[in-house]
């Protein structure tokens, strides 16, 4: 009896291993154009600024549309992993459309409290005692930065609102010890690409590091599910 293969329907992925490593690769590919396109505002006018403490307002302001653009790429690559296929610009566009709003309510705060900080940091030197203030101010820092990259997650993947994500995020700080120096380490690898190379090579490799962050916080996302969606 002859055996009948059914061929996949169009936007499917086949079953071989070279089939799915394509597929991740062209997934990879789209979701880095898409990511440098909607972050483009910015990422366009950062090589235009010196290095100079007066400029950190308008490194905070070109930063604004990347907020948007890394949870766009989160909830692609996502529904990559839940239910492959070959529409990573659907479901690239689906969560920018969604989310951007909910983004923008934490990102553009944090964004300004990161330049409050930054120029005080930077102006220490001419304040007496700013010396013993330094490591402070820069604890402040990496710890609102981390808690960044948590509410980054939970916002683009689930549907909380803003001050029941910000608690969740700032609980899973220490809830899950692995998850955040796991994005405390992806935030040195990208600080190290930005000093050692450039913010280009960094914005190249944006999928990656998109990819990278929604694996580490796999067990944060695992427990708010079994907590809240179960």
């Amino acid at each position: 009896m002859t055996q009948v293969t059914a061929r996949e329907q169009p936007g499917e992925i086949g079953s071989g291993v070279l089939a799915r490593a394509s597929a991740t690769a062209y997934w990879y590919l789209v979701v880095e154009a898409l990511l440098v396109l909607t972050a483009a505002p910015g990422l366009l006018a950062l090589p235009l600024l010196a290095r100079d403490a007066s400029n950190v307002p308008l490194v905070a302001l070109a930063l604004v549309p990347l907020g948007p653009a890394l949870s766009a790429g989160l909830f692609a690559l996502r529904a990559y992993r839940r239910d492959p296929d070959l529409r990573p610009a659907g479901h690239f566009w689906r969560g920018y459309r969604l989310n951007w709003l909910d983004v923008l309510r934490f990102w553009v705060p944090f964004l300004a409290v990161l330049l409050v900080l930054a120029t005080n940091l930077t102006h220490l030197g001419s304040v007496p005692g700013g010396p013993v203030l330094a490591p402070l101010l820069g604890l402040i820092t990496l710890g609102l930065a981390l808690w960044c990259a948590h509410m980054l997650v939970l916002v683009s993947l689930f549907s909380f609102r803003t001050r029941d994500a910000a608690r969740l995020a700032a609980f899973f700080l220490a809830r899950r010890p692995g998850v955040t120096l796991g994005a405390a380490s992806l935030g040195v690898l990208a600080t190290g690409t930005v000093l050692f190379a450039s913010d280009w090579v960094l914005a190249l490799l944006a999928s990656v590091m998109v990819g990278l962050l929604l694996r580490n916080a796999g067990p944060m996302v695992a427990d708010v599910e079994d907590r809240f969606t179960a």
